[in-house]
Parts: structure tokens; C-alpha cells; sequence
């Protein structure tokens, strides 16, 4: 008798790193920045120990610093939403100083007009500030530049049907997808956006060229599927989901051509299209008007976008 394959469906395991950016570490468990912290600290309290040495006790000096080297110690080796708790502090201080009412202006703020009654002008408080974005435009290959953070490529991915597949399928999809992740050689984020979905273009079309189809039960079905989207369209608020892959390089150092970065941000996403390709993931990379209309739609996330015409898009 047959006996049945007990191992066919047992699990399989890819090793996969946890975090591709982590820094190395310097001196045993601290990073070089951490290793800087503590050696700055260290140095600092003892000098203040050896200013007051001969007016204070060892034992009450001690007592007066472990509160400073206990929140020096969590401020080099605390982590705060996936980063140093000393850069997260930084950044929280940023934005607290940073205005809290921006516009888009290019141009800079005008100043309000002389009628303008002072009282007026003062009720309203200071004016708004000039919304800087954090890149300052996008190259005829779509290619968005950063400034000094450099240069990043975006691209669409498709989906793949992970549960629907066996598990040596499973296991050679998430093997290629991890290949992909141990040949990454710069910074590389997976974005996953929710964004709403408009049907009254699609549902339009279809009433529009209805009339054309040859054969009137196809004019039927069109017009009743067309009244199915204009029906779904009004249960309420559909979203789309859209996964973006973004390739940045960092800035080219002085000396050398600013375009090198670029051409390594699009080659880096070309790479992804051929490592992805294993694990049936298409990757589309995106010209300059479909980044303008991406960035657009990420700063004005409420505007409704037209349905996809990806056959693999989803519906959440």
C-alpha cells in the first residue's frame, strides 16, 4: 500500500534578516554612535569629578550622577518606534519648533496688504509658513530627488495569492523573495497605501459603449453591470490597495557626476523587477507623470483615484 507523503505539506523555513540596515557594532553590543555617546558621557563625568574632588566626597558624587548616567544610558540605548531614542528625542524637538501652519508657496509668504487693519493682523496671529517638501522635483525618468538625501526610484508591485498556494510553492516564493532581500545594497521600503476608489468613470464608460457591442444581450449585461458599479459606488467608500517600491541612493559625494545616484536608483529597481519576477511579482517602474500623480495623490490622500486597470489590483 502507499504509504502518504507526511512531509509534503510540513513547514518550511527561509531565513530572512530581521532588519537589512542595522549598524554594525563597534565596541560588544554598542553601535558607533552609541560607543560615542557613552565615551563622551563617561569623559564628562569624570572631568566634573575631578573639578570637585577636593571640596566633594567620592560617595556623594556618585550619588549626584547616577541620575545623569542613568538618562544618558537610556538616551544612547533606548529605541523609540523602531529608532535611537537620541534621534527620536531630535526629531520630536524639530518638530515642536516647526510651524504648524503651512502652505504651498513656492514663492515665499506675502505680506498682508496695508488695509488691513492691525488689530486684525494681530488677532490672527503669526502668518503661515512656506510648505517646504521633502524633495525638490522629479527627473524626466522618474526618478525623485531628494536633495541632499539623494535619489529614489518608485515602482508598482503586483500581489500574489499566498494561502491559495501549496506549501512547496509557498516555500519557493518566500525563498525568492528573501534572495531578493539579502542582494539589497541600499535603503528599499515597501509602502503599502489604501487609497478611495472612484467607479462613476468606469461605470460611464460602460453606459457609453453599451450601444456599440453587437449583440443585444452583451448591451444587457454591459448596462447591468454598469448599474452594479453605480450601486457599489454608493454602499459607500471603497479603497484600493497600492503597493510602491522605493529605491533610494544617497547622495552622490562632491566630485562626481549628480546623475549617478539616479542611474543607480532605476538600476536597483530593474534588479528588483528580475529578483521579484521568481517569486511572480511584477514590477512596474514609474515614469515622471504617474510619480507626479503618485505624490500628489500621497499629499491629497481623500481624492478619489479611477479604478485600476491591473487585473491583479484588490478591492479592500
Amino acid at each position: 500500500m502507499h504509504q502518504p507523503d507526511e512531509t509534503a505539506d510540513a513547514p518550511y523555513t527561509t531565513r530572512i534578516p530581521a532588519d537589512i540596515s542595522r549598524p554594525d557594532r563597534l565596541l560588544g553590543p554598542f553601535t558607533a554612535r552609541q560607543t560615542g555617546i557613552l565615551t563622551a558621557a563617561a569623559f564628562v563625568l569624570y572631568g566634573g569629578w575631578w573639578a570637585t574632588r577636593r571640596f566633594m566626597p567620592p560617595l556623594a558624587y556618585v550619588v549626584l550622577v547616577i541620575p545623569v548616567a542613568g538618562a544618558v544610558a537610556a538616551l544612547a540605548l533606548g529605541r523609540r518606534e523602531g529608532i535611537g531614542l537620541d534621534r527620536f528625542l531630535l526629531s520630536a524637538l524639530a518638530h515642536a519648533r516647526a510651524s504648524k501652519r503651512q502652505v504651498h508657496a513656492p514663492e515665499g509668504m506675502p505680506a498682508l496688504p496695508a488695509v488691513v487693519p492691525g488689530r486684525w493682523a494681530t488677532a490672527a496671529g503669526p502668518p503661515p509658513d512656506a510648505m517646504r517638501m521633502p524633495y525638490d522635483g522629479i527627473t524626466p525618468e522618474g526618478v525623485l530627488d531628494l536633495n541632499r538625501d539623494g535619489r529614489a526610484a518608485l515602482a508598482t508591485c503586483s500581489t500574489v495569492n499566498f494561502e491559495l498556494r501549496s506549501a512547496a510553492e509557498q516555500q519557493a516564493l518566500t525563498a525568492a523573495f528573501a534572495r531578493w532581500l539579502n542582494s539589497l545594497t541600499g535603503p528599499t521600503q515597501l509602502l503599502v497605501r489604501c487609497h478611495r476608489i472612484d467607479l462613476a468613470p468606469l461605470s460611464d464608460t460602460l453606459q457609453h459603449d453599451a450601444a456599440a457591442l453587437p449583440h443585444p444581450a452583451l448591451e444587457r449585461a454591459a448596462r447591468a453591470h454598469a448599474g452594479f458599479l453605480t450601486d457599489l459606488a454608493a454602499s459607500g467608500n471603497l479603497l484600493g490597495r497600492q503597493i510602491v517600491l522605493v529605491a533610494r541612493e544617497e547622495a552622490a559625494a562632491p566630485g562626481i557626476r549628480g546623475h549617478s545616484s539616479e542611474g543607480r536608483a532605476r538600476q536597483r529597481v530593474a534588479e528588483a523587477a528580475r529578483a521579484l519576477a521568481a517569486a511572480e511579482i511584477t514590477v512596474t517602474p514609474l515614469d515622471a507623470e504617474q510619480s507626479a500623480e503618485l505624490v500628489s495623490a500621497a499629499c491629497n490622500p481623500d481624492t478619489p483615484t479611477p479604478p485600476d486597470d491591473d487585473p491583479e489590483g484588490t478591492l479592500a
